[in-house]
Protein backbone atom coordinates (compact mmCIF):
# COMPACT_ATOMS: atom_id res chain seq x y z
CA UNK A 1 0.00 0.00 0.00
CA UNK A 2 1.24 3.40 -0.42
CA UNK A 3 2.40 5.79 2.42
CA UNK A 4 0.07 8.98 1.57
CA UNK A 5 -3.50 8.47 2.90
CA UNK A 6 -5.16 11.04 0.64
CA UNK A 7 -6.34 8.35 -1.49
CA UNK A 8 -7.40 5.73 1.54
CA UNK A 9 -10.77 5.35 1.65
CA UNK A 10 -12.41 4.58 5.14
CA UNK A 11 -15.67 2.19 4.17
CA UNK A 12 -17.08 2.49 7.68
CA UNK A 13 -17.01 6.73 7.15
CA UNK A 14 -19.56 6.48 3.61
CA UNK A 15 -22.95 6.36 3.85
CA UNK A 16 -24.58 3.93 1.79
CA UNK A 17 -25.05 4.31 -1.77
CA UNK A 18 -23.32 5.52 -4.49
CA UNK A 19 -19.53 7.71 -3.96
CA UNK A 20 -16.99 8.88 -7.13
CA UNK A 21 -13.59 9.73 -6.54
CA UNK A 22 -11.62 11.39 -9.24
CA UNK A 23 -7.46 11.17 -8.97
CA UNK A 24 -4.59 11.90 -10.74
CA UNK A 25 -1.43 9.26 -10.27
CA UNK A 26 1.90 11.05 -11.75
CA UNK A 27 5.27 10.41 -11.83
CA UNK A 28 5.71 11.92 -8.30
CA UNK A 29 3.80 9.16 -7.11
CA UNK A 30 5.19 6.31 -8.68
CA UNK A 31 8.63 7.08 -7.65
CA UNK A 32 7.66 6.41 -4.42
CA UNK A 33 6.94 2.84 -5.15
CA UNK A 34 9.55 1.04 -4.07
CA UNK A 35 10.99 -1.51 -6.85
CA UNK A 36 8.35 -0.29 -9.48
CA UNK A 37 8.58 -0.80 -12.61
CA UNK A 38 6.97 2.16 -13.57
CA UNK A 39 9.52 4.91 -14.19
CA UNK A 40 6.85 7.79 -14.42
CA UNK A 41 3.52 8.43 -15.83
CA UNK A 42 0.13 10.27 -15.63
CA UNK A 43 -2.56 8.30 -15.78
CA UNK A 44 -6.47 9.34 -14.65
CA UNK A 45 -8.64 7.24 -12.26
CA UNK A 46 -12.11 7.55 -11.72
CA UNK A 47 -13.60 5.31 -9.04
CA UNK A 48 -17.25 4.11 -8.51
CA UNK A 49 -17.88 2.92 -5.11
CA UNK A 50 -21.45 1.40 -4.51
CA UNK A 51 -21.69 0.83 -0.54
CA UNK A 52 -24.43 -1.99 0.20
CA UNK A 53 -25.70 -2.83 3.49
CA UNK A 54 -24.27 -6.28 3.37
CA UNK A 55 -21.52 -5.38 0.28
CA UNK A 56 -20.08 -3.04 -1.68
CA UNK A 57 -18.94 -2.77 -5.19
CA UNK A 58 -16.03 -1.30 -6.85
CA UNK A 59 -15.55 -0.12 -10.64
CA UNK A 60 -12.10 1.54 -12.05
CA UNK A 61 -11.16 3.52 -14.95
CA UNK A 62 -8.14 4.01 -15.66
CA UNK A 63 -6.68 6.79 -18.80
CA UNK A 64 -3.40 7.54 -19.28
CA UNK A 65 0.33 7.02 -19.78
CA UNK A 66 3.28 5.50 -18.20
CA UNK A 67 6.79 5.29 -18.90
CA UNK A 68 8.35 1.64 -18.63
CA UNK A 69 11.90 0.42 -19.24
CA UNK A 70 11.86 -1.02 -23.21
CA UNK A 71 13.26 -5.00 -22.52
CA UNK A 72 15.01 -4.67 -25.81
CA UNK A 73 17.03 -1.46 -25.98
CA UNK A 74 16.52 -0.27 -22.20
CA UNK A 75 15.67 3.37 -22.96
CA UNK A 76 12.37 4.58 -21.33
CA UNK A 77 9.31 3.86 -23.25
CA UNK A 78 5.48 5.11 -22.96
CA UNK A 79 2.54 3.08 -23.17
CA UNK A 80 -0.86 4.17 -23.10
CA UNK A 81 -2.50 2.87 -20.45
CA UNK A 82 -7.08 2.63 -20.86
CA UNK A 83 -8.43 0.28 -18.07
CA UNK A 84 -11.33 -0.38 -17.14
CA UNK A 85 -12.08 -3.01 -14.22
CA UNK A 86 -15.70 -3.50 -12.58
CA UNK A 87 -16.99 -5.17 -9.99
CA UNK A 88 -13.97 -5.82 -7.98
CA UNK A 89 -13.42 -8.29 -5.33
CA UNK A 90 -12.26 -7.42 -2.14
CA UNK A 91 -12.17 -9.69 0.99
CA UNK A 92 -15.18 -9.82 3.13
CA UNK A 93 -13.85 -7.97 6.12
CA UNK A 94 -12.31 -5.34 4.03
CA UNK A 95 -12.35 -2.10 6.07
CA UNK A 96 -10.90 0.90 3.85
CA UNK A 97 -9.02 1.01 -0.12
CA UNK A 98 -6.25 2.57 -0.50
CA UNK A 99 -7.49 4.28 -4.23
CA UNK A 100 -4.04 4.66 -5.69
CA UNK A 101 -2.33 1.26 -4.73
CA UNK A 102 -5.56 -0.18 -6.03
CA UNK A 103 -5.00 1.63 -9.70
CA UNK A 104 -1.20 0.81 -9.27
CA UNK A 105 -1.86 -2.99 -8.88
CA UNK A 106 -4.32 -2.27 -12.08
CA UNK A 107 -1.69 -0.86 -14.03
CA UNK A 108 0.83 -3.61 -13.29
CA UNK A 109 -1.44 -6.45 -13.96
CA UNK A 110 -2.34 -4.98 -17.26
CA UNK A 111 0.76 -4.04 -18.65
CA UNK A 112 1.82 -5.91 -21.83
CA UNK A 113 4.65 -8.88 -20.56
CA UNK A 114 7.20 -7.51 -23.37
CA UNK A 115 7.93 -3.65 -23.22
CA UNK A 116 9.38 -3.38 -26.42
CA UNK A 117 9.56 0.00 -29.04
CA UNK A 118 7.76 -0.08 -32.37
CA UNK A 119 10.61 -1.52 -34.90
CA UNK A 120 12.83 1.31 -35.40
CA UNK A 121 12.05 2.56 -32.04
CA UNK A 122 14.53 1.05 -30.33
CA UNK A 123 18.14 3.01 -29.48
CA UNK A 124 20.31 3.30 -32.40
CA UNK A 125 23.85 2.99 -30.59
CA UNK A 126 21.88 -0.21 -28.67
CA UNK A 127 20.58 -1.71 -31.64
CA UNK A 128 23.53 -2.04 -33.37
CA UNK A 129 24.98 -3.23 -30.52
CA UNK A 130 22.56 -5.70 -30.91
CA UNK A 131 22.61 -6.71 -34.31
CA UNK A 132 26.63 -7.19 -33.99
CA UNK A 133 26.02 -9.88 -31.23
CA UNK A 134 23.00 -11.26 -33.03
CA UNK A 135 22.76 -15.04 -33.16
CA UNK A 136 22.29 -16.11 -36.96
CA UNK A 137 21.83 -19.66 -38.75
CA UNK A 138 25.16 -21.34 -39.07
CA UNK A 139 26.34 -21.59 -42.93
CA UNK A 140 26.17 -25.08 -44.03
CA UNK A 141 30.29 -24.65 -44.25
CA UNK A 142 30.61 -24.80 -40.46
Amino acid sequence: MSENTKHIVQLDKLEIGEHLFDLQLDSSYFSTIENSELLGGTVDVKVRLDLRKEDFAVDVDIVGQVQVTCDRCLDSMDVDVDIYEEELEFEEDTKQIDLAWLAYELIIVNLPLVHSHQEGGCNPEMDALLQDHLCTQLDDEE
